[in-house]
């Protein structure tokens, strides 16, 4: 394998996209030449990685789909509102804006118009130390109650329960989303109660 290619994986978590590859120099028939000679693995469509590496899902759905940030149950785990890792990974992208046909199967989606997409966008890292985008506890929060009839009643309850009990946690904040985002009502009723 190429230096560069070997230094670029190196530095990049043993992953290599195929846009990235291109953009070293190298060609897709290269790049399908490394897969068959066991140098490189397929991981997803368009993902590469050296044999034997631990995927961290999480890095690869962003790197799949660079306009997605991880919300709902996915930003509850990586926000610490949670101790359950997600069964499913969730994302909200922009509604001007489609989830690749390959990864339909592969997450969650929620859609939001694009004024209200970047409220909250935080960098967090996940248990194998990559870093994704995610919303904020606050930008959660409003999320999970705006989506109460697609998330578990208990996971909305101990989401709330632990935000409450956050030292991070920045109230007023969660009150001018909870604006923005039309559930004020609900805000003010449960952190009436908790807080």
């Amino acid at each position: 394998m190429d230096k560069r290619v070997k230094y670029f994986i190196k530095h990049n978590e043993n992953i290599i996209s195929t846009s990235q590859f291109v953009e070293l120099g190298f060609t897709k028939p290269t790049l399908a030449k490394y897969v068959r000679s066991g140098e490189l693995e397929r991981i997803t469509h368009g993902i590469y990685a050296i044999p034997n590496t631990v995927i961290d899902d999480m890095f690869i759905l962003s790197l799949r789909c660079k306009h997605a940030i991880f919300s709902h149950e996915s930003a509850l785990f990586l926000c610490n509102l949670s101790e359950r890792t997600p069964f499913k990974l969730t994302v909200t992208i922009p509604s001007n804006k489609m989830l690749p046909l390959s990864m339909r199967n592969t997450c969650d989606c929620f859609y939001i118009t694009p004024d209200l997409f970047n409220i909250g966008v935080i960098e967090r890292k996940t248990t194998f130390g990559n870093i994704v985008r995610c919303y904020n506890a606050e930008r959660t929060i409003c999320d999970i109650l705006r989506s109460r009839s697609r998330i578990d009643e208990e996971t909305v309850v101990a989401a709330l329960k632990n935000y409450a009990r956050s030292k991070e946690k920045d109230v007023f904040r969660l009150y001018e989303y909870s604006k923005k985002f039309k559930v004020s009502t609900q805000v003010r009723d449960y952190m009436g109660v908790l807080l």
